[in-house]
């Protein structure tokens, strides 16, 4: 009967499109605000408090950087972020466009 109950559960939940499958694949893409975000709290670990606070208000107000051109390093990891739901041979174009800026 438990299993009856679990299977009918189930069933209902795919046909509501309340699978974790169907959920990713309707996400939209990221805003560049959103990637921003991303980057800024990934690069914020370790800090707390008002240190954090005032490291996130920069870092999310912070324009392109004109002056200091970006090391490899910071273009890899905003590219990543920016490709995260690229695959296959559309990820690897991406990334070769993104690092050759």
């Amino acid at each position: 009967m438990t299993k009856l109950l679990s299977l009918i559960a189930v069933t209902f939940a795919f046909a509501m499109g309340l699978s974790p499958l169907a959920q990713a694949a309707d996400a939209p893409a990221k805003t560049a605000q959103q990637s921003k975000m991303t980057t800024c709290n990934k690069d914020a670990e370790g800090k707390k408090g008002d240190e954090r606070k005032a490291f996130m208000k920069e870092c999310l107000s912070a324009k392109k950087e004109v002056a200091a051109p970006a090391t490899q390093q910071t273009k890899m990891k905003t590219c990543n972020v920016d490709a995260k739901d690229k695959k296959g041979d559309e990820r690897k174009a991406f990334m070769k466009e993104c690092l050759s800026k």
